[in-house]
This record gives structure tokens, C-alpha cells and sequence, in this order.
């Protein structure tokens, strides 16, 4: 939740804007504003506070706690012309509040945490707790000094610096990547904990939380692994309600997944029982159960026992390592236009380490990528040759972005890399501004009904199949939108094509034409079938033809969406 606190009329004005902005995410306090902070600060995870910073500082003051726990605060002027990070710039998340709380007041968000500030990323802010000596490493970090990088698996993180690299100085500060505890190595050393461990977890009735919990840190201990790198905590379905088990998963602050036990029994284990078979229907829980949410993964801790003194055991744990899984981003980037690039498409290229395109697309973005991302870029025609690098890449573990034109999934890269994409690797799909609606957004409203896109360029699917597709959607009075209509080496494709649509449609049927939308040689028309010049149009053209139903009204092409026109 989100507190809003304000001390004036103009403040309180611009608190219910957010409100209004942030149904069910926000919470207005009343009163008096010192009193107001401090209930805020207690419940809220965030704050904003629409008062002046050196204020908002006096009265957060003697709140602060610990830079883990407090939460994010964000201070807004009396003029609404700042939104000012305050504390709790990654933590508390109150940078990316701040952009949220500009964007919706009309202000300028205003971020001081020097790895915002540089767009060097935060070590806290690559999706993965972190631990050790974070400031220090950090520091070297945004110095631009070597910190060597110790991933004991490739993961899909960010792109890191380029002086964060393996083969950086031994006596450097060290970047951990690991699941397991590590000795001191006398140089300043940060770990990143990935999710790459599954417990698995079985238990007789009323198992004591505590002989779980020990049981569960022991073997942990003993195998040299990090609790923080636990994902969850797995078992049979007759023990989904178990109190022991929930309350040592709440501890470790993760969930409890279950499995049907005849799921479990077709789990190939090395330490099979007759006892569980017994209880539950399955010769294995712990281990079975483990190695059921790591697939492609490694059995670590084979099943032990717990041993409470004096009475026999209530508890078996078996840990396994998750394969890791590299992400794979398809990112449309709309038509051209940075202002039509969506935010989403903005965080997966930042999120990326490796960014895949044709190499006109990669100039349009190269400017929003972290430092360190690594680029592979290609001309035209090798379409194929992309989409198999990204899923190559993605396979090794990276986190990759391949991007094209539009929406990835039209007439784009998105096709032919799920093609070949198993479900070894995440994927992760962004939608992007067609072609087909930037245009139609210039035209008027030429799609208000039923439409189709077809492309006419014969370089993948045969004319005659292009042909039959054109006859359908004439023949069905679909509003139909050319992709790829002509170019130099092909150019009797449209003129075909309007054709057929003619032998359904009046000469006078509005056809839009768009060039080159949202660039910088953006033009468009609305014309007729009998008037339209083919010769005009090229690769970068957009044409949409009209059903029987669309209109011109003002200069605007409009297909009604089926209510009566108004006379």
C-alpha cells in the first residue's frame, strides 16, 4: 500500500489525483502531518509525501530502522514540478515510484542513487538477493574498476558492466553468483543468490516446525549450500495442510508446493521406501518430491532423517538443484516512433544481457541498453539465422532479447524462434504498435469491423496461396490491410491484388495509404480503388482497403463497427 500524506490544499489536491490514478493501491492519511508520517511508515510499504524534502527528512528521521525493512518515500513540491526519491531508492522501490508519480502529476522525477543516475545497475536491482559486502563491491562497480565475476552456472541476468568480467584480477572484489556458502577470499566479496534450490520435504502427522527447520538448514550446512538460494519447499498432497512443514516453509519465507503422491511414485529416486508407500501411496516423498520441481536438474542431498533425542524421527529432507533456464524476450518495438515503444519493451531491453536483431532495429534501441549488453545484429534475409542465435543464447542460460519491427508476432521474429523454442527455456512475449493499427490511427478508423492483414510479398508463401487469401477476404467484405505491398523487384503483386478486391468493391471504396509511420518521412492519404497510384507505395507503405460499409467522413476513412449510420 501506499500512503499519501499531505499538509496543504494543493497537496491534498494532488494526493486524490493519485488516488483517482491508483485505485486499491493507495491510502489517504489524515490529521496531523507528523502523526500522519508516522502511521504511514508503520503500515505502508511506501509513501508519499507532499511536502517539502528537508520536512519529510525531520520527520522520518527517528522512524528509520533498517535500509532493508524501511520503505520507499517519495516527496512532492508544492508546485507538483519534482518528484523527489527520498529514501529507499531500490528497496523501498521509491525510483521507480517516483517515474510512476511524475508520469501521472505531470512532474519531473528526480533519482540520486549514482547507479540510476549512471545506468549502471544496482547490484540489488538484477532480481536476485544479494549478501555480502554489497556497498563495497557496488563502489568498485560504479568506479569502472575490475570486480571479477564467480558464476558457478551461466544465469539470465542483466547485462553487468564491462569491468565486471571473469577474467578480472584475482585479488579484485569478487561478484558471486552461487547457490553455495563460500570462504572468505580476502577481497571484498558480494553473492547473488539465485532460486535454483527445490527441498523436498516429508513428514509423519504434527512434525514439530522446529525438527523441520533444523532438519532442512542442517542438510543445507552439511551439502555447503545457501539458505537463501531456496525456492520452495515440496511435498505430498496429504500434506498440504500440515502446520509443521507451513510454518518452517513461512520461516524460510517461501512456499509450499504439492504433489499428487501417484505423480511422485513415477519419480525415478535412488532411496525408494516401503514406509511412505504405506502412509501416502508413494515410495518417495523427499526426494521424489525434489526432484519433481527441478527437472533437468541434480539430486544434491540424497533423503536424511532427522534425529530428535530421545524419540524417532518425524522429518526426511532431499535437496535438488533446478537446471537453470535462460529467458527468452520477444520485443516488438512498435513503428518507429520512440514515443510508441511501450514501457514494457523498455524494461525487457533492459533486462536483457544480450540483445538479437536486424541491425536498422538495433540502432533504433542501442541508446536504451544497459552498459555491457552484448549486441548480435544482422542484415536483411537473415531472419532464420537471428531466431536461432537467440534461442541458442537462450538455451546457455543468458537472458535475451531478440527484437524486431511492430509486434514480434506479426510478420515478424516471433515465429520462426518459438518454432524452434523448447520449453527448456522461458519465454517471455511484449507486444508491440502493429503497422496495420499505427496506420490505421492516421487513416481514422478504417478496422472498426472485421479486417484481415495479408502480406503480398511472395518470398515465403506462393502467389497462388497469396491470391486465394485475397479472393476469401474480397469475397468476404473484410476490410483488408497490405503489408510488404510492392516493391522494385515486385511490382505487379498490388495491382493483382486490387483487382480482385474490385470485383467486389465500387470504384469508390476509400483505401488509406501510409508511408513510413511514425518516422521521419511519415506520410499518408486517403484515396479511392479507382485512384489509387501503386507506383507511390513501397516497402515502408502501408495500404488499407475499405469494405463495403466504410465511409469517408471529414478526410478520414471510418468502417462502422455495425450500428446504424447516423444521416
Amino acid at each position: 500500500m501506499i500512503g499519501l500524506i499531505a499538509a496543504t490544499a494543493a497537496g491534498r489536491r494532488a494526493a486524490a489525483e493519485l488516488a483517482a490514478a491508483w485505485p486499491g493501491r493507495t491510502a489517504v492519511y489524515d490529521g496531523p502531518v507528523a502523526e500522519a508520517v508516522r502511521r504511514a511508515f508503520a503500515e505502508c510499504g511506501q509513501l508519499v509525501c507532499f511536502l517539502a524534502t528537508g520536512a519529510t527528512v525531520r520527520l522520518v528521521a527517528p522512524l528509520l530502522v533498517d535500509k532493508a525493512a524501511d520503505p520507499g518515500v517519495v516527496c512532492v513540491d508544492e508546485g507538483r514540478r519534482f518528484a523527489v526519491a527520498l529514501l529507499g531508492g531500490h528497496g523501498g522501490g521509491a525510483n521507480a515510484l517516483a517515474a510512476d508519480v511524475a508520469e501521472v502529476l505531470g512532474a519531473q522525477p528526480v533519482v540520486t542513487t549514482a547507479t540510476d543516475a549512471t545506468g549502471i545497475p544496482g547490484l540489488d536491482t538484477l532480481g536476485l538477493p544479494v549478501e555480502g559486502e554489497v556497498a563495497a563491491v557496488a563502489r568498485a562497480v560504479l568506479d569502472g574498476s575490475p570486480v571479477r565475476l564467480d558464476a558457478d552456472r551461466p544465469y539470465p541476468l542483466p547485462a553487468l558492466p564491462p569491468c565486471v568480467r571473469a577474467d578480472a584480477p584475482a585479488d579484485a572484489p569478487v561478484l558471486r553468483v552461487s547457490d553455495r556458502t563460500a570462504a572468505p577470499s580476502g577481497s571484498p566479496a558480494a553473492t547473488l543468490r539465485p532460486a535454483s534450490l527445490v527441498v523436498g520435504v516429508g513428514a509423519s502427522r504434527d512434525v514439530p516446525a522446529d525438527e523441520v527447520l533444523g532438519l532442512v538448514e542442517a542438510a543445507l550446512a552439511d551439502a555447503g549450500l545457501s539458505a537463501a538460494s531456496v525456492a520452495q519447499l515440496s511435498t505430498v498432497d496429504a500434506k498440504a495442510d500440515e502446520p509443521g512443514i507451513l510454518e518452517a516453509a513461512r520461516r524460510l519465507g517461501v512456499p509450499v508446493v504439492t504433489h499428487p503422491a501417484d505423480e511422485l511414485a513415477t519419480v525415478a529416486v535412488p532411496n525408494p521406501s516401503a514406509a511412505p508407500l504405506a502412509a501416502v501411496g508413494t515410495p518417495s516423498v523427499a526426494e521424489a518430491a525434489a526432484l519433481a520441481d527441478a527437472p533437468g536438474g541434480e539430486l544434491l542431498v540424497p533423503k536424511r532423517k532427522s534425529a530428535p533425542e530421545g524419540r524417532a524421527a518425524m522429518c526426511t529432507v532431499a535437496v535438488a538443484r533446478r537446471a537453470v533456464r535462460g529467458r527468452l524476450a520477444l520485443v516488438g518495438l512498435g513503428p518507429g516512433a520512440r514515443d510508441l515503444l511501450t514501457p514494457r519493451a523498455r524494461a525487457e531491453l533492459r533486462r536483457a544481457s544480450v540483445v538479437v536483431g536486424l541491425d536498422q532495429y538495433v540502432d533504433q534501441i542501442r541508446d536504451l541498453l544497459r552498459p555491457g549488453t552484448r549486441v548480435e545484429e544482422s542484415g536483411l534475409g537473415a531472419e532464420e539465422e537471428r531466431a536461432h542465435s537467440a534461442v541458442r543464447l537462450a538455451r546457455e542460460g543468458l537472458a535475451v532479447a531478440l527484437i524486431g519491427s511492430g509486434d514480434a508476432g506479426v510478420y515478424a521474429m516471433a515465429s520462426p524462434a518459438l518454432a524452434e523454442a523448447g520449453d527448456d527455456i522461458d519465454v517471455v512475449g511484449v507486444p508491440g504498435v502493429t503497422a496495420a493499427l499505427a496506420a490505421a490511427a492516421l487513416l481514422g478508423a478504417p478496422l472498426g469491423h472485421d479486417h484481415v492483414s495479408l502480406s503480398l510479398s511472395d518470398l515465403h508463401t506462393p502467389w497462388e496461396v497469396i491470391e486465394r487469401r485475397v479472393r476469401a477476404a474480397a469475397e468476404a467484405d473484410l476490410v483488408v490491410t497490405f503489408y510488404n505491398p510492392r516493391s522494385r523487384g515486385r511490382d505487379w503483386q498490388l495491382p493483382k491484388a486490387l483487382d480482385i478486391l474490385a470485383t467486389h468493391r465500387t470504384p469508390g471504396t476509400p483505401v488509406g495509404v501510409a508511408h513510413g509511420v511514425s518516422r521521419a518521412d511519415e506520410w499518408h492519404t486517403v484515396t479511392t480503388l479507382a485512384e489509387l497510384d501503386p507506383t507511390t507505395v513501397d516497402m515502408t507503405t502501408v495500404v488499407t482497403v475499405g469494405n463495403t460499409a466504410t465511409r469517408l467522413v471529414a478526410g478520414r476513412m471510418v468502417t462502422p463497427r455495425g450500428y446504424r449510420w447516423q444521416q
